[in-house]
């Protein structure tokens, strides 16, 4: 099992649950997290679930590929450094993610 601490845009702060191989967004929008939209259920043609990761946590995950990298150009939040799409950050069994919400993400 993995923890995610998500900071909400209003800086309120909830963690869940999610299990090894899992997408953050996957496991987020599974336990109600509304801010994390998700449109396109992970298939990486949508925006809908940018996410900052923290910084000390960006070289855990692998880098941005290629295609990533252009859907964070379509961000309805200004990408940041820590800017990943949820959906392509997977758990690791017994790491905990730390991730803040943008305001919008539509």
């Amino acid at each position: 099992m993995s923890k995610i601490f998500i900071t909400r845009a209003d800086g309120s702060e909830v963690v869940v649950e999610g299990q090894p191989g899992d997408s953050v967004m996957t496991a987020a929008v599974r336990q109600g997290i509304s801010d994390i939209i998700g449109q396109c259920g992970g298939t990486l043609s949508c925006a809908t679930c940018h996410v900052f990761l923290a910084d000390d946590q960006l070289g855990l995950y692998g880098s941005v590929s290629e295609l990533e990298d252009e859907m964070l150009e379509c961000t309805s939040t200004e990408r940041e450094p820590s800017s990943r799409l949820s959906c392509q950050v997977t758990l690791i069994d017994g790491v905990d993610v730390t991730i803040t919400l943008p305001a919008d993400q539509l």
